[in-house]
C-alpha cells in the first residue's frame, strides 16, 4: 500500500513571500501557492508541528509495510506550492492521502477538524472514499487523543470545504486535518508535546490502517 503525507506549509515560507504569495488556480478559484501557516502564543510553528506529527507517522506506516510519499521531507524549505503537493500525491498513486496541519482559530475555540473534499471534478471518484477515511479519522483522533472535537469549526468534526486546492485537486481518497487550535492555550499546551504529537501519529496510524483494511 502506498500512503501520501502533505505536512502543511514549511519553515522557510516566511523568507520568500514573492514564491509563496503567488496565486495559482486551485480548482475553483484563485489563492495562493502556499502561506506560513499559525503559530502558538509561545511561538511554535504549525509548519514545525505539521512536519513532526507527518515523520512521526511516515516511521510507523514504515514499520507497518507501507511505502511513504512526503510532499516536503525537511523544516527549512520554501513550498511547494499546494498545488504541487496535491500533483505529487496524485503522482505516487496512493490508496490514501493526509494533509496534516494544526488551526489558527478563535482563541476562545478548542478541538480538531476534519475537512473533506466537495465534488469539483478532478475528485468526483474519490468523495465517497475520501468521506469513508475522514469518519476513520474522527474515530481515532476520539479514540486516540486528549483533543476534542472542533467547537468553532465543522458539524460534528467534520467540514466540507470546496477553496483549498489540496482536496479540490485530488484524485486519491484524502482529507486535510485540523489537529487543534494552536491559538487555544489548553490545546497549544497538548500540540507543542512531542508526546502528543507522537499520539496524534499513532492515532493517524490506526485511521489509515482502519481505512486500508475496508478497502
Amino acid at each position: 500500500m502506498v500512503v501520501g503525507i502533505d505536512p502543511g506549509h514549511n519553515g522557510a515560507n516566511g523568507t520568500y513571500p514573492s514564491y509563496i504569495n503567488k496565486l495559482i488556480w486551485n480548482g475553483r478559484e484563485r489563492e495562493t501557492c502556499d502561506t506560513t501557516g499559525t503559530r502558538t502564543d509561545g511561538g511554535y510553528t504549525e509548519a514545525q508541528f505539521n512536519f513532526q506529527v507527518a515523520m512521526f507517522l511516515r516511521a510507523h506506516l514504515l514499520r507497518d509495510g507501507a511505502q511513504v510519499t512526503m510532499t516536503r521531507t525537511s523544516n527549512y524549505g520554501v513550498g511547494p506550492c499546494v498545488t504541487r503537493r496535491a500533483q505529487i500525491l496524485n503522482d505516487s498513486r496512493a490508496n490514501v492521502a493526509i494533509d496534516i496541519h494544526a488551526d489558527g482559530g478563535p482563541p476562545s475555540g478548542r478541538g480538531f477538524a476534519v475537512l473533506e473534499p466537495v465534488a469539483d471534478g478532478p475528485n468526483d471518484q474519490v468523495i465517497a472514499t475520501s468521506e469513508a477515511f475522514g469518519r476513520d479519522v474522527r474515530w481515532a483522533f476520539l479514540r486516540y487523543t486528549k483533543i476534542p472535537l472542533s467547537t468553532y469549526d465543522g458539524d460534528d468534526g467534520i467540514s466540507y470545504r470546496n477553496d483549498l486546492a489540496g482536496l479540490n485537486l485530488t484524485s486519491v481518497p484524502k482529507i486535510l486535518i485540523e489537529c487543534g487550535n494552536m491559538r487555544n492555550a489548553t490545546d497549544a499546551a497538548f500540540l507543542v508535546s512531542t508526546a502528543f504529537q507522537q499520539d496524534i501519529a499513532r492515532a493517524l496510524e490506526a485511521a489509515i490502517i482502519r481505512f486500508l483494511r475496508k478497502g
